[in-house]
């Protein structure tokens, strides 16, 4: 009797057991919902995360109506759930595996990780917007890539990056829970307290599959992110409304980034730039916009414009001493002398009437470090060169003002600068074009102010930099470039600026 008792024990055990376990194992039913919603409150993290840029950057809004940016969000949802969908395809794939929809708790942990890392690339892109009036892109690689000791001690300095960091954890911690409540809500009910869908059994092998083909075919739509033909959706598909801050919030900042990773990791990134002319006809056309009656060919057959100049005696000035200033972001926009009238410039100003000024002359890249080459080095910004002093091509001699004035004319010369001249390897590359004195934030004895990322204000700079030419007044003839740094974040500016 005993010995009958314990075997039924043991299996009413067993049975509770089984039951328990088929309790563990969602339904195709259960898992969908869980999928779906999990991409709710994903897409719901992405709104918000929309919305915090645009109220952190209004002061970009001007008299932009609310309608326009109500498309932007509704852009901006298009490519959200495009993002969505790629993060829960391991959901969906489990589709095909009775255990694998029953791995919840990998579920949550994959998430949970992918959750907060968008959700930190959402954070990050607040004062990146503010700062370069873009989405993230390729600068995030450019700026890690040049110096990541300078970028860090940048952003350590410049942005809240402590309250940024405790934000990140919380709402990553507030998103391990909310995917865990989901987890709960989706199970199926307990089939021992009168609910019964626990104990069913998983659906078989060739409805799950059905089931993954429909699921497939909206995954596919939503990630297209439209109905039309042709190709799916594009950067140019939120540039809807008149508004560039409209259009910019209605891209998907992750999105982008992984995108500029694909081009800057492509294998064809160095055939972006394809040519479109002719050789001959290209190299005829350069030679006509280029050459003038005072140049003579020199190997025409192996260099297509290097040449001999002979300046006309009649037009040729004296030997004089050379400046150079290069200002950060000194758009013509803003100078009062070419059309505005914000009162910015008012010494430049003055001194354009005083001198000759050029009213169509552009920059030759985005970056300062594309104007150092073309300016004093004359080369142009060409593709796949953007940044020249930092590859083994800007080793070559360059014809600019250090070899014509150095080498030809042995002028002394002087390079005054803020910064570090590592940065950019301007001491490098500017010694091997041929000049030799070089004043760096580390040359500066008691500056006004020393911003512990960049160096040295731009004051100090030039109150050195005139130091530098009063001392080669009597001496032989010179040429010196002086370049500001002072427009990079965080802004710091001493206390007592002398205007």
């Amino acid at each position: 009797m005993h010995r009958i008792l314990t075997t039924m024990a043991k299996t009413d055990a067993q049975i509770h057991r089984q039951a328990l376990s088929r309790l563990q194992n969602p339904t195709v039913k259960s898992h969908l919902a869980y999928t779906l919603l999990s991409g709710l409150a994903l897409m719901v993290m992405y709104t918000l995360l929309r919305i915090g840029l645009l109220v952190y950057n209004r002061e970009m809004i001007g008299d932009t109506p609310a309608s326009t940016f109500i498309e932007a969000l509704f852009n901006g949802m298009r490519f959200d759930l495009r993002l969505t969908v790629y993060l829960l395809i391991p959901l969906m794939l489990s589709l095909f595996s009775a255990r694998a929809m029953a791995a919840r708790g990998f579920f949550r942990f994959w998430l949970t990780l992918v959750g907060s890392i968008t959700l930190f690339f959402g954070l990050m892109e607040m004062d990146f917007y503010r700062e370069f009036h873009q989405r993230l892109n390729g600068l995030v690689f450019q700026y890690v890539k040049e110096d990541p000791k300078t970028v860090l001690s940048m952003l350590w300095y410049g942005f809240p990056v402590v309250r940024y960091l405790l934000a990140w954890a919380v709402v990553t911690w507030l998103l391990s829970l909310l995917f865990k409540g989901i987890d709960r809500v989706t199970r199926p009910r307990n089939a021992l307290s009168g609910g019964g869908a626990g104990t069913r059994s998983i659906a078989p092998w060739y409805m799950r599959i059905g089931v993954f083909f429909l699921v497939l075919i909206v995954a596919v739509i939503c990630a297209r992110g439209t109905l039309r033909q042709g190709p799916p959706l594009r950067w140019g598909d939120a540039y809807t409304t008149e508004s560039n801050f409209a259009n910019q919030l209605g891209l998907n900042g992750t999105l982008t980034l992984i995108t500029a990773a694909k081009s800057r990791m492509s294998e064809d990134r160095d055939n972006i730039w394809k040519a479109t002319l002719p050789q001959a006809d290209a190299q005829q056309t350069v030679r006509e916009m280029l050459l003038t009656s005072n140049d003579k060919l020199v190997e025409p057959d192996i260099a297509a414009v290097r040449r001999d100049f002979t300046p006309p005696a009649e037009n040729t000035l004296p030997i004089r001493n050379v400046v150079v200033i290069l200002m950060e972001s000194f758009a013509g926009h803003s100078v009062g002398a070419l059309g505005s009238d914000a009162n910015i410039t008012p010494n430049f100003d003055r001194l354009s009437k005083e001198g000759l000024l050029f009213d169509h002359f552009f920059s030759n890249g985005t970056h300062t470090h594309q104007g150092m080459f073309a300016t004093m080095a004359c080369f142009p910004n060409l593709p796949g060169f953007e940044y020249l002093m930092q590859t083994p091509e800007g080793s070559h001699k360059l014809s600019g003002l250090p070899q014509l004035l150095s080498a030809g004319r042995n002028y002394d010369d002087v390079y005054v600068y803020n910064g570090n001249f590592a940065w950019d390897n301007q001491s490098g590359f500017f010694s091997n074009q041929g000049m030799t004195n070089f004043v760096g934030r580390d040359d500066f004895v008691n500056p006004v102010f020393s911003d512990p990322t960049w160096g040295v204000s731009d004051q100090d700079m030039f109150d050195r930099g005139a130091q530098e030419l009063k001392a080669r007044q009597d001496g032989k003839p010179f040429y010196a470039l002086l370049q500001t740094l002072s427009n990079h974040t965080p802004y710091a500016l001493p206390e007592n600026l002398p205007v």
